[in-house]
């Protein structure tokens, strides 16, 4: 198989055209005022930013940035595996960062520009934006974590970091679980939902568990409608975010805003030009659909996983878990909860961020002083 470009290509003018043909045409859908943001997203906020991404958004100036990365490719059997590979200016065990849903590499940006002296690799994970072609398009958290773990073999890194949060922590969970001998340690953000939705708890858990599978449950009640869709109806919700650029829009917005620490005011996080960086990454590549491929193709979980694991903890991600928790799975040999940030702290707190990361590449080197 001949290999992908490793930079990603650019985007044909006619996609964009098309882009903005559709924007043009944006119908308004009649909705009960006076909610705002209470119900989904703001539709007056909306129409602002779908009028705003025709007329004033720069998609060009935004690929030429992404473009430029120092980007790699990997040929795995009839897939490919393409990674932002940034070589460090001091020697040690690479960082394999791993990002989750609705986002991209684009996650990680602000925490290359802090860290020029770690060795990254930060790879589009497949059916996401950005990626290499594989086969199947889309995959589970364990088929990416296998096609990783070649990756890195080809890229000549044997042992390695890996850090991750949302999606990426359950691939981090295979890779932790299956290649125990080359993760030399972990560096999580939050404990996958998935293990109380599944298992429960056990009958020994704490009063501080008992609450943390409260909070669990009613946030899936009030918040994981999108969760349930995409992991029982893929196919018939990206017919409609897959056509509409305003409903990919508010489906990824939404998410956004009510997942980060902003205060209600996702432009404080993400200024416009990167909110709309993030969804125009998805629309180009037409990534929604198999973007949700892990919420449906589900891993089997072990109980345990070996690799000494930090935990750097956002007060605004999704539901917490507490130390007790993530114990009974991890050999957690650090936790810290930290003040600001929320789901995507690698974005909105890198140097709290990569204090987390550095600690775990202390660890794999034999440190246990963090």
């Amino acid at each position: 198989m001949a290999l992908p470009p490793a930079a990603p290509p650019a985007v044909d003018e006619a996609v964009l055209d098309d882009l903005r043909a559709r924007l043009a045409a944006f119908r308004a859908v009649p909705l009960p005022a006076g909610h705002g943001w209470s119900r989904g997203v703001d539709p007056g906020y909306l129409t602002e930013l779908v009028t705003w991404w025709r007329d004033e958004y720069d998609w060009r100036a935004a690929e030429r940035t992404v473009r430029e990365l120092p980007w790699a490719v990997a040929g795995v059997g009839d897939s490919a595996v393409r990674a932002v590979l940034r070589t460090g200016s001091t020697p040690g065990l690479p960082v394999l960062f791993l990002h989750g849903w609705p986002d991209s590499v684009l996650r990680f940006t602000r925490v290359l520009a802090g860290s020029a002296d770690l060795t990254a690799v930060v790879p589009a994970l497949p059916g996401y934006p950005f990626a290499a072609p594989t086969r199947p398009v889309g995959m589970s958290a364990a088929d990416t974590a296998h096609l990783l773990a070649a990756a890195m073999t080809e890229w000549g890194f044997p042992r390695f970091v890996v850090s991750a949060g949302d999606v990426g922590c359950d691939v981090a969970e295979v890779l932790a679980a299956e290649y125990p001998e080359r993760v030399a340690a972990l560096h999580l953000t939050d404990v996958s939902q998935h293990h109380f939705l599944r298992d429960g708890l056990a009958d020994d858990a704490t009063d501080e568990e008992r609450a943390y599978l409260a909070r669990g449950q009613d946030w899936q009640r009030r918040e994981g409608g999108y969760s349930h869709e995409q992991s029982t109806r893929p196919q018939t919700l990206a017919v409609g975010l897959g056509d509409s650029p305003a409903g990919l829009a508010a489906w990824i917005v939404d998410k956004l805003r009510s997942w980060s620490d902003c205060g209600g005011d996702v432009e404080s996080v993400f200024p416009r030009e990167d909110l709309l960086t993030w969804v125009t990454a998805y629309w180009v590549s037409g990534a929604i659909g198999t973007s949700f491929t892990p919420y449906v193709d589900q891993v089997v979980r072990p109980d345990r996983f070996p690799p000494p694991a930090v935990f750097t903890v956002f007060p605004r991600d999704l539901v917490n878990a507490p130390r007790a928790f993530a114990e009974r799975m991890f050999d957690v040999r650090a936790w810290t909860e930290h003040e600001h940030g929320g789901h995507f702290a690698a974005w909105e707190c890198p140097q709290d961020y990569l204090a987390g990361v550095r600690a775990a590449v202390a660890l794999a080197g034999g440190s246990t002083n963090v």
